[in-house]
């Protein structure tokens, strides 16, 4: 039951397209499948690392909106190559009430095109480039935000959010 991949490893998944599916584990060992947020939205957002400073401020984000995201019918999901345990201290010190998917081989990362090769100050690497997704609960994508600024973000998806499902 082979599927074709809605994106390609070169860059991201395009508006419009199926959401590429995932199975990934969470801070808390729980399975999560995006088949299983049929008939939601689902905010999912690529970090590089847990308890960084704008990972951190982008999580916080997402945590002072929840609420407001729940009652529009959209769940959030972050994602990180992280391991369970680092992402169980995150979302405890932090107090987040949403999944972190655990994506330690970056193939969730690959398959929506955010494990980029990246450079600081001339050194080259691969890793996360922070993007955010809006899949609408057919499983395609509503919208993207790529290399996202990290203040007020969750704002701006609340925004996109609101006409989309307005």
């Amino acid at each position: 039951m082979p599927s074709k991949s809605s994106a390609s490893d070169n860059g991201p998944v395009e508006v419009g397209k199926n959401a590429p599916a995932f199975t990934l584990k969470d801070q808390d060992g729980k399975t999560h499948k995006l088949s299983g947020y049929k008939g939601q939205w689902v905010v999912i957002y690529f970090y590089p690392r847990d308890n960084t400073p704008g990972c951190t401020i982008q999580a916080c984000g997402f945590r002072d909106n929840h609420e407001k995201l729940i009652g529009r019918g959209a769940v959030v999901l972050g994602v990180s190559p992280d391991d369970e345990t680092a992402h169980q201290k995150f979302a405890r010190k932090r107090a987040l009430p949403f999944p972190l998917l655990v994506d330690p081989e970056q193939k969730i990362a690959s398959k929506y095109g955010v494990w980029q090769q990246k450079k600081l100050f001339a050194k080259k690497y691969m890793g996360i480039v922070r993007t955010t997704y809006l899949i609408d609960p057919d499983g395609k994508v509503a919208h993207r935000w790529d290399k996202v600024k990290v203040a007020g973000h969750a704002t701006d998806v609340l925004k996109v959010l609101d006409k989309h499902s307005g």
